[in-house]
C-alpha cells in the first residue's frame, strides 16, 4: 500500500519559488492495483511519479510506502554518467543485496535492454531512449511490489516496445503498476484505475476509463 497525504510540491526558479505543481494531493493505492496518471502537460504527473518513487520529496505532506517501490522506469536520474551500463547495473545489484548473483543480474539487464556493445560504454553517451531501456531492464531485474513507469513504453523500436508490453502484462499477475503515458490505449491496456491531476489537485477513479473521460471533458470546455 502507498499512502499519499496532503502532498504539496513546487520548484525553485530563478525568480524564487514557482507555482504549486501539486497542492493538497491525497490518495491511497492498494496492493496489486495498476493505476494510470492522467492529465494535461504540466499537470504534475511525472512530479507525482517521482515523489512516489522517492527520487524527489514534497514541500509539505507525506508519502508512506508500505511496500517495495521501484524507481521510475524511464526516468534518467539515478544513473552515474561516467560509469558504463554494466557498471551501473553491478552497482545497483550490490545495493539491493545481490552480491552473489551479480553475473545473472547483469546478463538479464544486458539481454533485456538490447544495448549491445553500448552496455559497456559510459551512460553519458546514451540517448534518452537508451537510458530508459537500461532503467527499465534494471527495474525488472529486481522484485518490487509496485513498479512505476514514465512513458517507458515509448522507448526503443517496435520490437522493444512489444517486449516492454509483454513485461508489463506479466507484472500484473504479482505486482502493482503506476504509469504515466500520453497514449490512452497504453493506459487502458495496462491500468485498471486512474488518478486525474488537474490544477494541482488529484481525483481517484476506480476505472481508468472514467479518469480519461474526466480529463477529456476538462479540455473540451
Amino acid at each position: 500500500m502507498i499512502i499519499v497525504e496532503d502532498v504539496h510540491k513546487r520548484y525553485q526558479t530563478e525568480h524564487g519559488a514557482g507555482k504549486w505543481v501539486l497542492q493538497g494531493v491525497s490518495c491511497t493505492i492498494q496492493p496489486k492495483v495498476s493505476v494510470g496518471l492522467v492529465g494535461c502537460n504540466g499537470a504534475g504527473k511525472s512530479t507525482l511519479l517521482r515523489l512516489i518513487g522517492g527520487v524527489d520529496t514534497p514541500n509539505r505532506g507525506r508519502i508512506e510506502r508500505r511496500c517495495r517501490v521501484s524507481w521510475p522506469m524511464g526516468f534518467g536520474g539515478g544513473l552515474q554518467g561516467s560509469l558504463t551500463g554494466r557498471q551501473n547495473a553491478k552497482f545497483v545489484s550490490r545495493i539491493h543485496g545481490h552480491e552473489l548473483d551479480i553475473p545473472d543480474r547483469l546478463a538479464y539487464v544486458a539481454d533485456f535492454s538490447e544495448l549491445g556493445d553500448a552496455f559497456d560504454e559510459p551512460v553519458k553517451t546514451y540517448s534518452s531512449g537508451m537510458k530508459s531501456r537500461l532503467q527499465f531492464a534494471l527495474s525488472l531485474a529486481f522484485d518490487f511490489d509496485v513498479y512505476i513507469s514514465d512513458e517507458v513504453t515509448a522507448a526503443g523500436d517496435a520490437s522493444f516496445r512489444a517486449k516492454a508490453a509483454t513485461a508489463f502484462k506479466n507484472l500484473a499477475s504479482h505486482a502493482g503498476l503506476i504509469m504515466v503515458s500520453h497514449d490512452e490505449g497504453t493506459l487502458k491496456q495496462f491500468c485498471s484505475a486512474g488518478i486525474w491531476l488537474h490544477h494541482g489537485q488529484a481525483q481517484w477513479f476506480d476505472s481508468i476509463d472514467d479518469a480519461l473521460k474526466a480529463y477529456q471533458e476538462s479540455i473540451a470546455t
